[in-house]
């Protein structure tokens, strides 16, 4: 069934609208003359009408679906008139839109993702080679938070062409690619050979990067098993059965604190551990014991801040939400840095040689690639 306009009446500050399928839309006037069609540069596709070039007693002062269907709106002011395409109005109605329940699409997984871990992986040179290779790669990265790419390339900087399948590689500090070795004197605990804890890389930058490649050139040391856990599953637990820790965590911010002596710049910000999408979904977990600074919360829920803290800690570390693998050369580790927290078991350095290198993404790269392929298909 074709979905059009049966019927349009002036309401107040808006016109409403009865469609053919028995709903119902309102539409501000405001809203419909800043989303003329020729407010648009066609080529740029950035909005060039200036709202604040009207006032906010615009309306129309007369309106009407014309002989092309098309909802038409001649203005009281600006000697302008507006033609809006009814699928177009229906597809944008925010009358409708704000009725529809949000659906999340986060595939929550726990420990069980061990017995089905090749569900995550996919080929280096399906990626290289074909769109359908890079959806399902984008595709586990967005809805999962986790892929590992097989059989990739194990020179050095080899990472650089399937990366740029995606998009634009995020630069830092760290540099590009940085080096996941064991070094003298380090200045970040991944360039030792201890166990890392479960963690959020970056979390003193006020936007951390979205995403993060750790690509195995060598792993011939005994240990250094990985770790992942999906902070948004950890979190939905939290909000089901513990709701009281689970507020803590969203309500109150912890203080992280970059402590790089190598750097002449002081970096710090304030964070609560789990933040919240508008629609109430998970968009962020920042959690790492190593670089969350002195703690400088009220003294009347400092008590209860650590509490929190500890627990969720623990959960992101319990077997049942963990899992653990070992990466092979020519693996890339790749996961969500604002969902999946990741570690390492300590290794042998004497056994055996580890070297990874690192690369960081933000998550727009992500999601705008992959809204662009699916778009296209």
């Amino acid at each position: 069934m074709t979905i059009n306009i049966l019927k349009i009446s002036q309401n107040g500050s808006g016109l409403d609208v009865e469609w053919n399928d028995g709903e119902k839309s309102n539409f501000n006037f405001m809203w419909l003359r800043d989303n003329c069609p020729t407010a648009r540069d066609k080529d740029s596709r950035h909005r060039m009408f200036n709202l604040l070039e009207v006032s906010t007693n615009i309306a129309p002062k007369q309106f009407k679906i014309n002989a092309e269907g098309k909802l038409e709106i001649e203005w009281n002011e600006g000697n302008h008139t507006s033609y809006y395409d009814q699928k177009w109005l229906r597809k944008n109605c925010y009358t409708l839109n704000n009725k529809k329940k949000y659906i999340s699409p986060y595939k929550l997984w726990d420990s069980s993702l061990s017995s089905n871990f090749e569900s995550i992986y996919i080929e280096h040179d399906k990626i290289i080679n074909s769109e359908e290779g890079l959806i399902k790669w984008l595709e586990l990265l967005h809805y999962n938070g986790i892929a590992i790419v097989k059989n990739a390339p194990i020179e050095k900087k080899s990472a650089f062409p399937v990366l740029n399948r995606i998009g634009s590689i995020r630069e830092t500090f760290f540099k590009t690619p940085f080096e996941v070795i064991n070094i003298p004197k380090p200045n970040n605990s991944a360039y030792t050979a201890h166990a890392l804890r479960n963690h959020m890389d970056l979390p003193w930058f006020e936007t951390p990067p979205g995403y993060q490649f750790l690509h195995c050139l060598i792993n011939s040391a005994e240990g250094g098993q990985s770790s992942a856990v999906d902070g948004f599953a950890v979190a939905d637990y939290l909000r089901k059965n513990e709701k009281e820790i689970f507020e803590t965590l969203v309500s109150v911010s912890l203080k992280f604190r970059d402590k790089d002596y190598t750097q002449n710049i002081h970096r710090s910000f304030h964070a609560p551990a789990i933040s919240l999408t508008k629609d109430g979904d998970y968009n962020d977990i920042r959690f790492s014991v190593a670089t969350m600074d002195t703690l400088d919360c009220h003294p009347d829920i400092m008590d209860k801040v650590y509490k929190a803290h500890h627990k969720f800690g623990n959960l992101l570390h319990d077997d049942k939400f963990q899992i653990k693998f070992r990466l092979e050369p020519g693996d890339i580790f790749s996961f969500n840095n604002r969902r999946l927290l990741h570690g390492r078991t300590a290794f042998n350095s004497n056994s055996g040689n580890r070297h990874l290198q690192g690369y960081y993404m933000d998550r727009d790269e992500i999601i705008g690639r992959l809204n662009f392929l699916k778009k296209k298909i």
